[in-house]
């Protein structure tokens, strides 16, 4: 089977000929049809000092499972995080991360939504969102982003704030409902909103807890880091959240269920729309990075083996 890999920080990506892995005690071996490709991963390739297998979001049908799975059987369709080699034609998954892919949807649909809603739903969640107040998105035309911004509305948002990289995804972030759109390095956000979910960190912090009302929230849930000055929580008598998907998933695994079917729902009602910026072939792995890093996408970039 193909997979890609790289030998070296930065890369180059390449694609080599493996034997079919086997699905050991737990796990699922899965045909993929589609990967998620994320930005955490792109930054791991970039920045780790040694060479990582390239995980993240798959989907696809099990063909075998290993011993004391009990959820899944060979046939069924699912999606799910890998943390092994994921850019493959083959992947483990294990059963504890997967879930059925529904009959009305494509692995496609699956990779673009599942993983980025989770994300999404649990940063609006952790913000204690209530309804009619107002809300902002930065990183509002990402592959998360953009489910965040509609998943803002179905929680009662009364007016929505896109915060963007460049203008030219401006019209996509309004095409998904939000009232307002602004680029980082506009000097005025408008009006400050009651909560706000920061994907992009670092010195993106500060402007984001600045748009935000004295007695708001700031969620983070960004791989990028970054610091905020105590002064200027105190001052607004603003809070910050830090927000991990891992420690729901592990620790509350009810929740985190409760979480997929609701987006699953929501996608079935047409209330929540995931949005695939471009496909790669499996061979241009490269091609799909270097669109995330250079923050061009519009939605979820996918690789299809």
């Amino acid at each position: 089977m193909r997979r890609v890999r790289y030998e070296s920080a930065r890369g180059p990506l390449f694609v080599e000929e493996v034997p079919v892995p086997e699905a050991g005690p737990g796990e699922l071996l899965v045909r993929c049809e589609a990967v998620g490709v994320t930005l955490p991963v792109v930054r791991k390739v970039t920045e780790a000092a040694e060479p990582i297998p390239l995980g993240g979001e798959i989907a696809g049908e099990v063909v075998s499972v290993g011993g004391g799975v009990t959820r899944f059987r060979a046939g069924d369709r699912v999606t799910g995080l890998c943390f092994g080699h994921g850019y493959a034609d083959f992947a483990v998954l294990h059963e504890t991360m997967a879930s059925p892919v529904p009959g009305h949807a494509t692995a496609v649909d699956a990779v673009a939504l599942v993983r980025s809603g989770l994300v999404a739903l649990g940063a609006l969640a952790a913000a204690r969102p209530e309804h009619g107040e107002s809300a902002l998105v930065t990183g509002a035309a990402s592959g998360v982003g953009h489910l965040a911004v509609q998943l803002a509305r179905t929680r009662g948002a009364s007016r929505v704030l896109g915060a963007v990289s460049g203008a030219g995804k401006a019209e996509f972030v309004r095409s998904l409902g939000a009232d307002d759109v602004v680029t980082y390095d506009a000097p005025d956000w408008g009006k400050p909103v009651d909560y706000a979910l920061d994907a992009v960190g670092g010195a993106l912090l500060t402007p984001a807890l600045a748009a935000v009302a004295p007695g708001g929230r700031l969620v983070t849930y960004s791989s990028g880091g970054g610091t905020l000055q105590a002064y200027d929580l105190l001052v607004g008598a603003k809070t910050v959240t830090g927000f991990q998907m891992a420690r729901i998933a592990r620790g509350r695994p009810e929740l985190y269920e409760r979480w997929r079917r609701e987006l699953w729902q929501l996608f079935a009602e047409g209330a929540l729309r995931p949005v695939v910026h471009a496909e790669f072939p499996l061979e241009e792995a490269a091609k799909a990075h270097a669109v995330i890093e250079s923050r061009a996408n519009r939605g979820k970039v996918v690789l299809r083996p």
